[in-house]
């Protein structure tokens, strides 16, 4: 019995290797084009997958994955279905697309806790081309020897600010700061004064309020209950010593504490109270309709990512002119902040489904590694999504959109360190929507502060039992 499992083995094992083998050992023998090489035959005709699947997570850059398809399947006769979830509907969208008899081939996990959710669909990706190209291998999700997530952009957010009209301020003579350029404007005491006092301008700056709506409606609040309380929350983590970081601390915190609570609430006053908005109508508002009102002129600054100039610049009767949109860091009053940067980090990671067949798998990969290294698929990159990557086949990226070259730029500037995005571990939607609730009771007037900081670190604790 042992000769005959080891004579059955050996054939297993001859034959996997005949069967998936190249010449580098990897499953996705992809040539300088971008096409599989196992997808064609020596005629040129497809031996491979003919069409894969990939469900996208960003709803701004939807149209732009649909154009990428199309130039895909003229290069390499390949069809990439493309389905765009809704906003803050990935998860939900992913567990029934995924069930079907279809499902996608290509999807998106947002980063450890999104991995534990999904890792019996994660395929290893540690042979792939596209890995082989990722410039920093730590970067990626990996356990047990293998790669089961990719990341795919580096984004960045802070406070969009519209450099024409704070120009406008800095040259009024009524202004009652001695400030001449936001080159000066490194603490949440500098940012405060400036706000306050360019709110009392607002009517010569031509605006409705300095700050952009701080909306609330149903699935808009993560700039909120996620991106700001990152800030507090990474001070928090770092500042005890019992974690290596604070980007997955929160995987193994049992509190917050919260310890920086007056902090957040100063910049998040600062933004209700110079807002075009009145507090009691954000419940209503959405992220559109705050980047509408900053693409319109109505507001000199948006708190934001990255990613929205995407947003901004195709809102009908756009003004914001695009060398003349910039970034700054979120300060609230931590000691050491004069030498913080923007938010930087990752939580898009792209996979590929393990319930799929290997063909499809391989051309999931092909896919994935021809857009980030063919000329097709960088122009694609560097001018229509305007992403910020990782990947060494994009070293010399020029890119077109100004929020990602504001990233680039924070990046290298000298004694300035990142925020990391520590909120990649939050523990769950619950706890999120929890914060979300209490932060808008709290603008609102229905909660006194103290009570809302309070309900943020029971969130934390009851999610904590639960997850």
């Amino acid at each position: 019995m042992k000769k005959l499992f080891c004579i059955i083995l050996a054939l297993s094992l001859l034959f996997t290797l005949a069967a998936c083998g190249d010449n580098d050992g990897n499953y996705d023998a992809t040539n300088e084009n971008g096409t599989s090489a196992q997808q064609q035959s020596q005629n040129g005709t497809q031996t491979g997958a003919t069409e894969i699947y990939f469900l996208n997570f960003k709803p701004e850059v939807g149209e732009i994955y649909k154009a990428i398809a199309d130039d895909y399947k003229k290069e390499t006769g390949v069809t990439v279905k493309v389905v765009t979830a809704a906003s803050d509907t990935y998860e939900q969208t992913l567990t029934s697309e995924i069930a079907k008899s279809n499902p996608p081939t290509i999807f998106q996990i947002n980063g450890p806790i999104g991995y534990e959710s999904w890792k019996n669909y994660c395929a290893d990706l540690k042979g792939t081309k596209l890995y082989s190209i990722l410039s920093d291998k730590s970067m990626a999700i990996a356990s047990d020897g293998g790669v089961w997530g990719i990341p795919y952009v580096v984004e960045g957010y802070g406070i969009i600010y519209n450099e024409e009209i704070t120009d406008k301020y800095f040259a009024l003579e009524t202004k009652a700061t001695d400030f001449k350029s936001m080159d000066e404007i490194n603490s949440f005491e500098k940012l405060k004064a400036l706000c306050e006092d360019m709110q009392k301008n607002k009517e010569a700056l031509g605006i409705d309020g300095v700050f952009a709506s701080t909306s609330f409606s149903p699935g808009n609040q993560w700039r909120w209950n996620t991106h700001l309380l990152n800030v507090p929350f990474h001070y928090e983590m770092d500042e005890n010593d019992e974690y290596e970081n604070s980007t997955l601390a929160g995987l193994a915190a049992d509190e917050f504490s919260f310890n920086h609570a007056i902090n957040f609430r100063n910049i998040f006053d600062l933004y209700l109270n110079n807002s075009v908005a009145d507090k009691k109508l954000i419940g209503s508002k959405s992220v559109n309709d705050s980047m509408a009102e900053f693409a319109l002129g109505k507001a000199a600054m948006v708190q934001n990512g990255s990613w929205a100039y995407a947003e901004i610049s195709q809102v009908d009767g756009n003004k914001v002119k695009s060398d003349k949109v910039k970034m700054l860091p979120i300060y609230m009053g931590i000691e050491g902040e004069e030498e913080q940067g923007l938010c930087i980090g990752t939580e898009n990671y792209f996979a590929i489904n393990s319930k799929v067949p290997e063909d499809k798998q391989k051309a999931s990969a092909d896919f994935l590694y021809w857009l980030f290294s063919s000329e097709t698929g960088k122009r694609y990159v560097n001018e229509e999504l305007g992403f910020v990557t990782p990947f060494s086949t994009m070293s010399d990226a020029k890119l077109a959109d100004p929020l990602a070259n504001e990233v680039l730029y924070w990046s290298n500037k000298d004694d300035i360190d990142s925020v990391p995005w520590a909120f990649i571990s939050f523990p769950g939607t619950t706890f999120k929507d929890t914060v979300g609730n209490a932060l808008l009771e709290y603008a609102q007037g229905t909660k006194p502060w103290e009570e809302t900081a309070k309900a943020i670190k029971q969130a934390w604790q009851d999610a904590k039992t639960k997850y």
